[in-house]
């Protein structure tokens, strides 16, 4: 008898388990190949892309390699040597910075933005979500250029404009602060309209009639937005803060385009720092060592910052 299929959430081996009750793995296997042949290509391509080049790193994490030749043994002698790696831990640190400079900044305009758009008191809201939203669909290396002339310390149009109105020019790329304040806000540019989208679609999960029975009972429009909107949406600026979080950490082309890690490597992140080791030094081994040791603090943060939230509430 054919095998029926549904799509309102049963589970397929549950089907296949009550169609043919008196079956062995294989013959049930065997009974539904299709599916399994339908589903296939994901799992193809997610061995060869992610599980083997997983499980090769993790091999190469224990070796002495430098792309060529044979592989030596070295143990766990590469993980000893991350807690003596000055930059890797002064990238981290550039990390910490750019999380706490960009994203209080970025989530509230994103979500300040969003209640404007969807209060349906703006004209043209599309047009305004497109013009915002634009910036993240940009080549972020042809971005990351263009904010380089334009803050570029003698002639730049930023310090230009400055000049006229009395202001002298700051160094923006020129110190280890104003350098990384360039980075905030090439990056609130670029991902301010994601995060305003992703908020926009949380505010549709919020009942209008709450915010309206928050004014009718006196509190103003700021009021209804701190002590009703903000909290209710709660699990949309966790979900925001983390991915925000690992990116601060992860930041790679931006950082090569706009600053170039420097000055004095302030804006060098975990990311870079890996890929500088693999590919300018050729210490394969001691690169997957510390990309495990970077994915692990990353985890970390990211369970912290969700055992925190529970916590609260």
């Amino acid at each position: 008898m054919p095998l029926r299929f549904t799509i309102k959430g049963t589970h397929m081996s549950h089907i296949a388990s009550s169609t043919f009750p008196n079956t062995s793995l294989w013959q049930r296997i065997k009974q539904n190949r299709w599916a399994y042949v339908f589903i296939s290509p994901f799992y193809i391509l997610f061995a060869v892309f992610g599980l083997v080049p997983l499980v090769l790193s993790l091999w190469m994490s224990l070796t002495r390699w430098k792309g060529i030749g044979p592989m030596e043994y070295a143990g766990f002698i590469n993980f000893t040597l991350i807690p003596k790696d000055k930059l890797f831990w002064q990238s981290m640190l550039n990390g910490v910075y750019m999380a706490i400079l960009h994203i209080p900044i970025l989530l509230f305009l994103a979500l300040v933005l969003a209640v404007i758009l969807s209060s349906g008191r703006v004209k043209g809201f599309q047009f305004f979500r497109t013009i915002i939203f634009l910036p993240y669909i940009t080549n972020m290396a042809a971005a990351g250029f263009t904010f380089a002339i334009l803050l570029e310390q003698n002639s730049g149009l930023v310090n230009s404009a400055l000049r006229l109105i009395g202001v002298p020019g700051i160094p923006w790329l020129e110190t280890e602060w104003w350098a990384r304040i360039s980075l905030t806000l090439l990056i609130i540019w670029a991902w301010l309209g994601y995060d305003m989208v992703i908020m926009l679609a949380g505010l549709q999960t919020i009942p209008k009639d709450l915010t309206e029975a928050a004014m009718v009972d006196g509190a103003t429009p700021v009021q209804a937005f701190f002590y009703v909107t903000v909290p209710l949406m709660r699990p949309v600026i966790l979900f925001l803060t983390i991915t925000s979080t690992m990116g601060s950490f992860n930041l790679f082309t931006e950082v090569f385009a706009l600053t170039n890690t420097g000055p004095a490597g302030a804006t060098m992140t975990p990311v870079i720092r890996i890929f500088n080791v693999a590919f300018e030094s050729y210490q394969f081994g001691y690169a997957s060592a510390l990309g495990y040791v970077f994915f692990a603090i990353i985890f970390a943060i990211s369970m912290l910052q969700l055992r925190l939230n529970r916590e609260r509430d």
